[in-house]
């Protein structure tokens, strides 16, 4: 079961999110329409098969619109549901819970999404030894969210951003003049806890990397056959990543050519959300 996130890390989204969507007047669509306290009974359900993530976002957008509902979660994150499967029921404020209906679903959509085609590439390598992992292409102000649906899904986190790992990546090597002078640099400034990885697009590049003795290399767009190369050159010296043209056609070939770990940026930017729909009951 992956630990969920704390609300105090999720609250902020929703908040931001909720005050986008009640603009300046606040939903009056809702206040035109529904007596102050009417109240409803709802259920969020899932209309196609899927991984679920984000239920602890449709909770929150619902308590913060109305302090007193109630939210019962029928799953958890993690679980597999098929199409017609409640994943929690909701009562409370009519006004509140419409208001906080598209928030609720735009969060828990776009996560469950993550979390379904994350279970496709990690069952598509299943056996191979390899780990699907996430990337920094994630949507601005939600990639604590995203990256929690990644897990759910079975993946692997990378780094969350630009100061919890080094990545010297094409850019890094042309300025710095090499690959050499941009690992010994990175290797004079780091303290030891910091992890150390290279982006190489080539084997020469490779092995030029090795007496540096870099935690990580990432094998940018190499061939299979170039892929199996690097594996017989240096597999169990430093940790090798595959990245850039991975997809689900394409991943389990990378993963059978021995690399440890896959990245894939469409986990996060080109997930499709994944149908969930809230109905009075």
């Amino acid at each position: 079961m992956t630990a969920p996130l704390p609300d105090l890390l999720i609250e902020p989204i929703v908040r931001a999110a909720l005050a986008e969507d009640l603009g300046r007047a606040g939903d009056v669509t809702g206040a035109a329409c529904i007596p102050a306290d009417a109240r409803m009974n709802a259920v969020f359900a899932v209309r196609r098969d899927g991984r679920i993530s984000g239920l602890d976002c449709a909770r929150l957008a619902v308590k913060v619109m109305d302090p007193d509902a109630r939210f019962e979660a029928l799953v958890a994150d993690g679980d597999d549901a098929s199409a017609g499967t409640e994943l929690a029921r909701v009562w409370g404020n009519a006004r509140a819970l419409l208001a906080a209906e598209r928030v609720a679903l735009n969060l828990l959509c776009r996560m469950s999404g993550v979390a379904t085609l994350t279970r496709a590439y990690v069952r598509a390598v299943e056996g191979t030894g390899a780990k699907i992992v996430c990337t920094r292409k994630t949507t601005p102000g939600l990639r604590a969210l995203e990256k929690y649906a990644v897990r759910c899904g079975g993946g692997i986190n990378h780094r969350y951003g630009l100061d919890d790992a080094i990545l010297i990546k094409d850019n890094h090597v042309a300025v710095c003049g090499g690959v050499g002078p941009a690992l010994a640099r990175a290797r004079a400034e780091v303290g030891h806890l910091m992890k150390i990885e290279l982006e190489v697009d080539s084997l020469g590049q490779l092995e030029e990397a090795l007496p540096f003795r870099p935690d990580v290399v990432m094998l940018d767009n190499f061939s299979p056959e170039h892929l199996r190369a690097a594996v017989a050159l240096a597999k169990g010296k430093v940790v090798l990543e595959a990245s850039g043209g991975v997809n689900l056609d394409t991943v389990r070939a990378i993963a059978e050519t021995g690399v440890d770990v896959i990245s894939v940026g469409a986990l996060t930017h080109s997930a499709p959300v994944l149908d969930v729909g809230l109905d009075a009951i």
